[in-house]
């Protein structure tokens, strides 16, 4: 309740906190406005392979040119302007920065970035979820071993949706189910950057803005958004993912808590304590009413007839038990509340969000039949899609995790909605998110007792 008190402080007993940026993109553009407006941070650097790039998310986002015009990073540390650089690594080193921020959404060079954080003593909030659900297990013992926070950016669906079932443990509920929501029908799993728009209705005035990635916007359409989004959740709350992923029944916020609760009770769950997204379209492609498109919820048991009691005398919208309840966020503001996870880092040496373990894994899955020869095109493209699955499917069978498909070259054929594995590809072993990822996997499988048959 008192970080803004223990963020002042800091600024009048020893300035503000020194933040480092990498990718300018739109999530960096969003926290770069609030980082405009609030003197207790100081944007060391903005880094970005695409400089003019950067220079011109600053300026949209409310900075005047004059405070940007740093011409190095010491003269940024010493002068409290910001510096626009291409070099990440300079920045990831530069002695006065003390949290990075890794906004890529690049899994390879986000897996780079987080190591070399590490190893020089910084901070790491992990906007880049795609590298996260890939490694973050390893990254979280790498930072822990180091004494430095790794951390889920606050303000994204993960970290909301981990404080809310903070919230539910904390206060002595069971917890049942946590997700989010999103537009969802089965067909658009085989949706293609060539097609994303017809789904998504945008108008070509729209579209020439420039702000419309189609392989990001498709990653969010097609699932491989959300069962990324939902294996960082797994792994950073307990949360076990469900047997075969994601089912994204349609629930609008009345429905949470009926929808939301074991098979075994008239829900759609093939499991308590797990994860699960609420679809906004109903299968006919019917709007939901009042969906949950844009928030995060979670539904819960009371322990105690006496709670369900309390549940009933204070309004507590349940299902017809009086059991089960849910609480919702309607939405989320993405970077402009990232300022949470900065302080909370820095201040209180907490993550808002983080793995615990190597729970749910997102699992190279084929859109069509691909043949041997055939280069994957990862997130978001025209090859494959993201598919959640308990990690311990992910171990015992080998699979290539989504963030490793984009270039990977495949040496057998896959048909259409199989996982691909390693040995459906020639993966490049010189990359060092390939060798973090081999590790991760090593590691777990000791510790479960797992081999790969």
């Amino acid at each position: 309740m008192n970080l803004y008190t223990l963020l002042r402080r800091r600024n009048a007993e020893s300035g503000p906190i020194r933040v480092g940026v990498i990718g300018a993109g739109k999530f960096a553009s969003m926290f770069l406005t609030q980082a405009s407006v609030t003197p207790e941070l100081h944007v060391v650097g903005v880094a970005d392979i695409d400089v003019p790039k950067a220079r011109a998310a600053l300026e949209r986002t409310g900075w005047a040119p004059e405070r940007f015009a740093a011409t190095s990073l010491d003269e940024a540390a010493r002068t409290g302007l910001t510096a626009v650089v291409d070099d990440s690594m300079s920045l990831i080193r530069h002695g006065s920065v003390e949290v990075v921020l890794e906004v890529t959404g690049n899994p390879i060079v986000g897996t780079d970035h987080a190591v070399a954080a590490i190893d020089n003593g910084k901070h790491v909030v992990m906007v880049n979820v795609e590298a996260d659900c890939m490694v973050g297990p390893l990254l979280q013992r790498r930072a822990e071993a180091a004494g430095v926070v790794y951390s889920m950016a606050y303000g994204d669906q993960p970290a909301l949706i981990s404080e809310l079932v903070d919230w539910c443990r904390t206060v002595g509920f069971d917890v049942v189910a946590a997700g989010k929501g999103t537009k969802y029908l089965p067909e658009y799993h085989y949706s293609t950057p060539d097609t994303v728009w017809d789904h998504y209705g945008f108008t070509d005035e729209q579209l020439s803005s420039g702000d419309f990635n189609p392989k990001m916007f498709n990653s969010f359409l097609d699932g491989t958004k959300s069962a990324i989004e939902m294996a960082a959740v797994a792994n950073g709350t307990g949360l076990e993912p469900q047997l075969d992923g994601l089912a994204f029944p349609a629930a609008g916020i009345g429905d949470l808590p009926h929808v939301f609760r074991e098979r075994s009770v008239g829900g759609s769950l093939d499991r308590r304590g797990t994860v699960e997204i609420a679809s906004s379209l109903h299968r006919d492609g019917s709007d939901v009413e009042r969906d949950l498109r844009w928030g995060v919820y979670v539904t819960f048991e009371a322990k105690t007839d006496y709670a369900v009691q309390c549940f009933a005398e204070y309004g507590v919208k349940t299902d017809e038990t009086g059991r089960y309840g849910s609480l919702f966020r309607p939405y989320h503001m993405i970077g402009l509340e990232l300022g949470v996870s900065i302080a909370s880092a820095v201040l209180r040496g907490e993550a808002t969000g983080a793995p615990t373990g190597f729970r749910g894994d997102v699992v190279t899955t084929a859109k069509r039949d691909l043949r041997a020869g055939e280069t994957l095109d990862g997130e978001g493209g025209f090859t494959v899609f993201g598919k959640l699955r308990p990690a311990s499917y992910s171990l015992e069978q080998g699979v290539l995790p989504l963030g490793l498909a984009h270039g990977a070259k495949l040496i057998r054929d896959v048909p259409k909605d199989r996982s691909v594995t390693w040995a459906d590809v020639d993966a490049d072993e010189t990359l060092a998110a390939v060798q973090v990822r081999r590790e991760l996997e090593a590691e777990f499988r000791a510790e479960h007792g797992i081999t790969i048959p």
